[in-house]
């Protein structure tokens, strides 16, 4: 078969229409504002997360979406299409509440058909439809059974058929794994994402599950306080935030707050009182002029741990001066393929560390109360404004 070369397909995807378009869309009640005038575009194809805290107005923006809330301002398309007169029933749109709410007096066969009797299609196609449904969530050979006879994540998966099986544009999913174990919410993201590909539709998710987001979506709206903090990949977000919020929000992260000192546009300078020595190299910041406060960004597993006897000068990416620090392990957590050490800093700052144990024996490197030295790439760190 043959394959799309990557610029082509982007150049493609830019051109597409936004199957999904918010424009200013505000939702108060009196004084509490739920969303803060968002616009935002979703394209045909895509697996979307609106992620967030609780009360940031990502549950409100998608049922906006739905039909289920009126917006304060603003407007809605639908491919293309302005929903401001057009009631839920009639969207194309599908909805997979947390809950699943799947009917418990109905046999999964009955569930998944509820849509289409209502609808009046007639029942040799509404049985052809029903059972591709099923096929298509792995669960034709449970037709017959109650939602008690069911597992979590089976009855999940009957929602899933409840709502494909009309075929939607769009399917909306409202914290769809919240109410699984661990375990079974891992495998369930895989078969989310194989799911999507297979019927190729919009997938939009709420979720304030950052690894969940991560996992699973193709691009990711972080939201706060009713509005958009920033959209990206996965990757931008963890590698590229763009403010304290999100860097905090996406993963763990080492924030030290400091005074930029220097910026060439090949490297820049920080001065953090937290650390000794005090002057960070990083990244060129391009954030305007020079001794305006910023903080420092640093990823957990983008810094090194090494004992005395290999402490800098020797460690090549520790030079002298600068991207070290002393310390001592207060803490280690074993986590199977991780460890995690948490480090008192010499002037005071507990940080977090974290080590990929690819040997067996790679947790007993270090341990409590041990005198180390701290370091990271001068790649590593990203400066944020605020």
């Amino acid at each position: 078969m043959d394959t799309v070369d990557q610029p082509l397909a982007n150049a493609i995807r830019a051109a597409a229409k936004p199957i999904i378009s918010f424009r200013n869309i505000s939702k108060r009640w009196g004084s509490a504002v739920g969303v803060d005038n968002v616009s935002l575009d979703i394209e045909p194809g895509e697996f979307f997360a609106l992620l967030g805290p609780s009360g940031c107005g990502k549950t409100t923006l998608l049922r906006i979406l739905a039909g289920l809330e009126v917006p304060t301002e603003g407007h809605v398309l639908i491919d293309g299409q302005d929903m401001g007169d057009i009631p839920p029933n009639k969207r194309a749109v599908n909805m997979v509440f947390q809950s699943y709410a799947v009917f418990p007096h109905m046999t999964v066969v009955d569930n998944v058909a509820y849509g289409l009797k209502i609808d009046g299609v007639p029942q040799p196609e509404r049985d052809r439809r029903v059972q591709e449904a099923l096929d298509l969530v792995q669960l034709g050979h449970l037709a017959t059974r109650m939602p008690d006879q069911l597992s979590g994540g089976q009855r999940q998966r009957v929602a899933l058929a409840r709502a494909l099986v009309k075929k939607p544009k769009v399917l909306l999913l409202d914290e769809p794994l919240s109410a699984l174990d661990a375990k079974l919410r891992e495998a369930m993201r895989f078969e989310l994402s194989q799911l999507q590909k297979k019927v190729g539709i919009t997938f939009i998710m709420v979720t304030h599950d950052q690894d969940e987001a991560l996992a699973i979506a193709s691009r990711i709206a972080v939201m706060n306080k009713g509005s958009i903090a920033q959209i990206g990949t996965p990757s931008d977000l963890y590698e590229f935030p763009g403010s304290r919020f999100v860097a905090d929000f996406i993963g763990s992260v080492n924030m030290f707050e400091g005074t930029l000192i220097d910026d060439k546009p090949d490297e820049a300078t920080v001065s953090c009182p937290e650390l000794d020595p005090y002057h960070v190299h990083v990244p060129h910041a391009v954030l305007g002029k020079e001794m305006s406060s910023v903080w420092v960004a640093i990823r957990p597993e983008k810094m090194n741990l090494h004992k005395d006897a290999d402490a800098p000068p020797s460690v090549p990416e520790c030079p002298v001066a600068h991207n070290v620090a002393k310390g001592e392990i207060k803490e280690i957590s074993y986590l199977g393929d991780i460890s995690i050490f948490h480090v008192l800093l010499a002037n005071g700052r507990l940080i977090r560390i974290s080590r990929s144990n690819r040997s067996r024996f790679d947790q007993d490197n270090f341990g409590w109360g041990e005198k180390v030295w701290v370091s990271w790439a001068g790649s590593s760190p990203v400066v944020l404004q605020s």
